[in-house]
């Protein structure tokens, strides 16, 4: 397709995506791609209509694409768009008349805190390198509600056991700091000195390292919360992102306000961060079930 390569180019350099939404990107355009080219469609983005992105549409739902992924597709056509508008390459935006199909809202999943409380209290995580290491992944994941992508990008110098804080590096590379707890630094503490025995050069670069001393990588961090998690609650989904769903309503039931938890999270608005309240609301009508007389 003409000016994808530009495109992406764009993405990575001017917008400063991660490697990861560029190639999610790459992959939507060119399943896009592959579909004009069945229907015989030109590939110039200036002679494409609204009605062929909704004929992609129809394609997309008759196989079976839940409309969440749907919407992620063409919002990538949609900032395709508008980077061709903004260059001069195209004058058309086809994607504006475009109606999408509408998404279920789906509350975040999340584990009780009695659930949590049995992992860290009553959980043997083992004294050697891999479980102390294996403790310091989930806690440092529930008590910061950081993403997974942001914990394995940790390195030494963002940890600062004295001033019992973590600077991390989210999206497009923005930073935050957030504090941990006093009673997590002895766990840290122990992790390092188990760490550094067992490999020497750790003491430079990332923090956190696999059972061969490299740097942690997603699908280990995500195989470590899925077995411990599966030790306390039965729910499908035990993965990272729980963790940071299960902080940020833990947080909101304790009397964080909205904005806090939008800045420990790193969200861009406080948008993104509003649906937590539909846990507690839930909660809430719950409560209300059981205990008024006339529910």
């Amino acid at each position: 397709m003409k000016y994808k390569e530009s495109f992406l180019q764009y993405l990575k350099i001017e917008k400063r995506y991660s490697p990861l939404t560029v190639r999610s990107y790459l992959n939507d355009l060119d399943q896009f791609e592959k579909y004009l080219i069945s229907q015989e469609l030109p590939l110039d983005p200036d002679v494409l209509t609204s009605h062929d992105i909704r004929s992609w549409i129809v394609t997309l739902l008759e196989n079976n694409y839940n409309p969440v992924s749907v919407h992620r597709k063409i919002s990538c056509l949609r900032v395709f768009y508008r980077y061709l508008r903004k260059e001069g390459f195209t004058r058309a935006d086809p994607v504006e008349k475009v109606v999408l199909p509408k998404i279920k809202k789906r509350l975040p999943v999340f584990v009780d805190e009695s659930a949590l409380d049995r992992l860290l209290d009553d959980t043997d995580f083992g004294s050697d390198f891999r479980g102390v290491r294996n403790r310091a992944i989930v806690e440092m994941l529930y008590l910061t509600g950081m993403r997974r992508a942001e914990l394995t990008g940790l390195r030494n110098q963002d940890v600062d056991l004295a001033e019992a804080t973590v600077k991390v590096t989210g999206k497009r590379n923005k930073q935050r700091i957030i504090p941990i707890l006093r009673s997590f630094i002895s766990t840290l503490q122990e992790y390092l000195k188990l760490r550094d025995e067992a490999f020497p050069g750790a003491v430079n670069g990332w923090f956190f390292r696999s059972d061969r001393g490299n740097k942690m990588y997603d699908k280990y961090v995500y195989n470590i919360v899925r077995n411990y998690l599966a030790m306390v609650t039965t729910i499908d989904k035990r993965s990272p992102h729980v963790l940071r769903h299960t902080f940020a309503t833990h947080m909101l039931n304790h009397g964080a306000d909205l904005n806090s938890i939008k800045e420990f999270l790193g969200h861009a608005n406080l948008s993104a961060t509003q649906i937590y309240t539909h846990n507690s609301f839930e909660k809430l009508r719950k409560i209300y079930k059981q205990a008024h007389p006339r529910a």
